[in-house]
C-alpha cells in the first residue's frame, strides 16, 4: 500500500473511480440499435472523433445526437440515443458515497472527469439522486472536461484546477484509472495512485495511508 504525506486536497476522477463502468454494454446497446462500428470511437480512457468534441464541448447535445443518427441504420428517437449513451456509466456503490461523505470531514474533495452533459445531467445526477444527495454535496469543487473545454491527460485541465483551487500540485492526490492521465500529474508533482477496475477505495480510510 502506498503511503501520501502532507495531503489537503483529493482529486478523484468520476467514470471507472466514483461510477462504475459498462462499456460493453453502451456498445451492444448502439449495435442494437443499429448504429455501426461504434467501438471505434470511445473506450474506458479516451474517445475519439465527435465523442471527444463532446467531452471538450465543441459539440452539444443536439449536435451529438445528430452525429450518432449519421452512424445508424435505424430513424433513432432522442431517447433512445439518450439511453444507450448513458447506459456507459452503471452505479455508485453506497460504500463509495459513505467513504467519500467521510474523507469530506478530512480533506478538501474535487472531481475531475473527461465527460458530458448527459452523463452528467442525466446518469450522474440520477446515481447521486438513488442517496437523496446531488453531486455538490459530496463534492467542494466539479471541474468537467466539456465545461472547461479542455481533456486529460492535457496539462492545461491540471494546472487550471490546480491555479483555480489555490492548491499545491504535491499537496493533492490525484486518483484515476487512466494510466496516461496518472502519468501527466505525476509529471506535474501531483501524488497519484491508479484505481484498479471496481476497487473499493476503502484505503483512504485507514490511517496508515496518510502518514
Amino acid at each position: 500500500m502506498k503511503h501520501f504525506n502532507n495531503i489537503t486536497t483529493l482529486i478523484f476522477d468520476l467514470g471507472g473511480v466514483v461510477i462504475n463502468l459498462d462499456l460493453p454494454k453502451c456498445i451492444q446497446n448502439f449495435k442494437q440499435l443499429g448504429v455501426e462500428n461504434f467501438e471505434n470511437y470511445l473506450s474506458n480512457f479516451g474517445q475519439k472523433g465527435f465523442f471527444l468534441q463532446f467531452e471538450k464541448g465543441q459539440i452539444g447535445v443536439d449536435e451529438f445526437r445528430t452525429e450518432i443518427r449519421k452512424l445508424a441504420l435505424n430513424n433513432l428517437t432522442n431517447k433512445q440515443i439518450d439511453d444507450a449513451w448513458c447506459s456507459f456509466l452503471c452505479d455508485i456503490p453506497m460504500q463509495k458515497i459513505n467513504i467519500l461523505l467521510e474523507l469530506k470531514t478530512k480533506f478538501r474533495l474535487i472531481v475531475l472527469s473527461n465527460t458530458n452533459p448527459l452523463h452528467i445531467k442525466v446518469s450522474t445526477a440520477n446515481e447521486f439522486s438513488r442517496y437523496g444527495l446531488i453531486i455538490d454535496n459530496v463534492f467542494d469543487s466539479c471541474y468537467f472536461s466539456y465545461e472547461m473545454g479542455m481533456v486529460k491527460p492535457d496539462a492545461e485541465i491540471f494546472l487550471t484546477l490546480l491555479k483555480n483551487e489555490h492548491v499545491t500540485a504535491n499537496e493533492c492526490l490525484f486518483l484515476d484509472d487512466g494510466e496516461k492521465n496518472i502519468e501527466r500529474a505525476q509529471q506535474l508533482g501531483i501524488q497519484t495512485y491508479l484505481v484498479k477496475p471496481y476497487e473499493d477505495l476503502n484505503f483512504l480510510l485507514k490511517p496508515e495511508t496518510w502518514g
